[in-house]
């Protein structure tokens, strides 16, 4: 871990998040473009678009702490859209570089958040919850689409994700 977290409770999250950014760019590694869009005959989500919502939750999430900055994200997943059979997603590139642009300013932000902060109402329609639990549900969810990430490389005969 980088820094200290100002608040305690924010410390596995930290850790979990520090190694979360490195593990989506080593579950992408190598993955071919017009393989991030194969959906093997299924009605799974495909590596694009799971890629393209996890960094979309990041960008989400950071607009709590005042961070709003545009994304490659903004239109094909606004409002928890899923996925659109014929839609033409970005570039994992593209993805990466604004995985990479919102990483370090998140996590600032998730560093120096008080108690007080992590406590804040936010403001999603049919849902009552705190900033704290949006960031634990994201966390949950970013480890869990990095699995599905790593499967999908399994499924398309690439090599084992590098945790290392």
């Amino acid at each position: 871990m980088k820094t200290t977290p100002k608040s305690s409770r924010m410390y596995g999250f930290i850790v979990l998040y520090e190694m979360q950014t490195d593990f989506l760019v080593r579950a992408l590694d190598g993955i071919d473009q017009k393989d991030a869009h194969k959906r093997l005959d299924t009605k799974a989500n495909h590596i694009a678009w799971i890629t393209g919502s996890v960094v979309h939750g990041r960008y989400f999430l950071a607009k709590s702490f005042g961070i709003d900055i545009p994304s490659v994200t903004d239109e094909l997943f606004a409002n928890n859209k899923g996925i659109v059979d014929d839609a033409t997603y970005p570039l994992l590139a593209d993805f990466i570089k604004d995985w990479a642009a919102i990483s370090p300013k998140l996590q600032e932000a998730l560093t120096q958040a008080t108690d007080e902060k992590l406590e804040e109402k936010l403001n999603i329609p049919g849902m009552e919850i705190t900033l704290f639990e949006m960031i634990s549900f994201s966390s949950y969810r970013e480890a869990n689409c990095i699995g599905q990430i790593a499967l999908w490389r399994r499924l398309l005969n690439y090599p084992g994700m590098n945790y290392m």
